[in-house]
């Protein structure tokens, strides 16, 4: 059974915004895209610099650093310098909040 922990009100992230948060003890970005939200590990697999900043286009997060670039729905590597992918966590929107389980 997951463990949820939750993380945001349901109206804090305007469509685009993003939040720092840390779950499973790991430093996470929870993003609204359209309506739509993910919860990514904030540290690139490449050189662990935090993505928090990163552009954002076509569903994939771009670290500031060396432009490596990650699948925000699976956490996937799609551009070098990353091989690695990075965690993500299961979201769940309530009418209560925002909660995410790193299960």
């Amino acid at each position: 059974m997951a463990d949820w922990e939750r993380i945001a009100a349901v109206n804090e992230l305007a469509d685009g915004g993003r939040k720092s948060v840390i779950v499973d003890e790991t430093p996470a970005l929870l993003l609204n895209l359209g309506g739509t939200y993910y919860c990514i590990e904030d540290v690139c697999t490449h050189d662990g610099q935090p993505l928090t900043d990163g552009p954002i286009a076509e569903g994939q997060i771009e670290c500031p650093r060396h432009g490596a670039r990650f699948n925000v729905s699976t956490g996937a590597p799609t551009c070098m310098p990353a091989t690695e992918p990075i965690r993500t966590f299961i979201v769940d929107v309530r009418n209560d909040g925002i909660y995410v389980s790193a299960d």
